[in-house]
């Protein structure tokens, strides 16, 4: 049976969504603003060559009607598309689960007060089942802007770093020297479970660990862990793992889902690292599995912050060693390209942004086809059940039949 690699490009998103009105992102285009960033900052077009090749800018034009500065050639081989999303939400979570056939059609809890965003209810809560006496921030920030303005107090005072965003997130900031990474771990555990009881309806808790001091400034670490709550429904994960196939976590996934579904997992850090630990499994992992790797820099280290440059050139490095991903592919191997929402660098803000995403494929013997518009990202968990001979899920439409190998 064959294996399945599905490479998550995160926050890349190629233009407005149908329903970016709803969002206040109507004009919002990673993939374009980067180009264009680029071309005018750099005096030349992004290159990327493999990714064009699968279509990926054949896409981006005609999801948004624009034209990409860019260089490389024009679509030769692999499917290409791009899917809107049904999930209320532009997060994470939502944009995963949706890919596994489990959109989320229900509205997430937020934190909406900006400059105190957790009750006083809520704290006290928090400290009496931590046993700390307080916390730092209570905002809404950027992580790396929060840190650098509450590490000094944090590391005197012992008091985690507490803050959240325009998504369904609590965030917990700690040094790992002076607070400990199992304290760190310990904390978020605690408000995970308080959220819950409270049915606050918060997806994700997440730990951010840093270290540094304030001479030679702060630096998160690779040692983020998400605190998510399941998933609504059993996903293509949890179909393929009771079918007795393997599903294996690169990076963030198992946290993702809340580690249901997920057979192991490898942690790394960084974009090469990441797709190093994906080399690693298909030169190892059986038929009948499904690789699953999110690429979280795209987002974590360009698009929240704001960096068009930085984004432009991480895309470049993964076009240069896309190659690397079809040489270790057997003869009956499918990889799936996706994004889980968009991140525009030049947007307003630091949040995310309602867009298309891409969604290319590729097999060794696929013949280049315009798959035109997906209505969901549901699209490509449906396609894993009919490629792994599983159930069929409630939501999406398999596009394998239309694959020419």
């Amino acid at each position: 049976m064959a294996r399945a690699i599905i490479l998550v490009l995160d926050s890349f998103g190629i233009g407005e969504a149908p329903d970016a009105a709803d969002f206040n992102d109507v004009g919002a285009n990673t993939f374009l603003h980067i180009a264009e960033t680029y071309l005018s900052q750099k005096k030349q077009k992004i290159n990327l060559p493999n990714l064009a090749a699968l279509g990926l800018v054949a896409a981006c034009e005609q999801a948004s009607n624009c034209v990409v500065p860019y260089t490389g050639s024009k679509p030769e081989k692999g499917a290409y598309s791009y899917a809107a999303e049904i999930s209320s939400g532009k997060d994470t979570p939502s944009g995963h689960w949706e890919m596994m056939g489990v959109p989320v059609l229900f509205d997430w809890g937020y934190f909406t007060n900006k400059t105190k965003s957790f009750d006083d209810a809520l704290i006290a809560a928090i400290n009496k089942a931590s046993g700390f006496s307080g916390m730092l921030a209570n905002c809404h920030g950027s992580g790396t802007d929060i840190i650098n303005q509450y590490a000094a107090e944090h590391i005197s005072s012992g008091l985690p770093i507490c803050y959240t965003s325009a998504d369904s997130v609590f965030q917990v900031a700690a040094h790992e020297e002076h607070f400990g990474l199992d304290n760190l771990y310990n904390y978020c555990e605690i408000v995970r479970t308080l959220l819950s009881e409270l049915d606050f309806n918060i997806g994700r808790v997440i730990a951010r660990p840093f270290i540094g001091n304030e001479k030679e400034g702060y630096t998160r670490t690779g040692n983020r862990r998400d605190y998510s709550v399941l998933p609504p429904a059993p996903t293509v994960l949890d179909k393929l793992t009771t079918a007795g196939g393997k599903v294996i976590s690169v990076g963030k996934i198992a946290d993702i889902f809340a580690h249901q579904g997920i057979s192991s997992k490898t942690k790394a850090t960084g974009i090469d690292a990441l797709l190093d630990a994906t080399l690693a499994h298909l030169k190892t992992e059986p038929d009948n599995s499904l690789i699953f790797t999110n690429l979280v820099n795209f987002d974590q280290d360009f698009g929240h912050r704001r960096d068009p440059i930085g984004y432009a050139q991480a895309l470049e490095l993964f076009d240069q060693r896309l190659p690397e991903v079809y040489a270790q592919m057997r003869d009956d191997d499918i990889l799936f390209l996706i994004a889980d929402h968009g991140c525009d660098p030049t947007w307003h803000g630091s949040d995310h942004t309602r867009e298309y995403v891409p969604l290319l494929t590729y097999h060794h013997n696929i013949k280049s086809i315009n798959l035109g518009e997906r209505n969901t990202f549901a699209d490509l968990g449906q396609t894993l059940t009919q490629l792994f001979k599983l159930e069929p899920m409630d939501y999406g439409t398999s596009f394998l039949n239309e694959l020419s190998f």
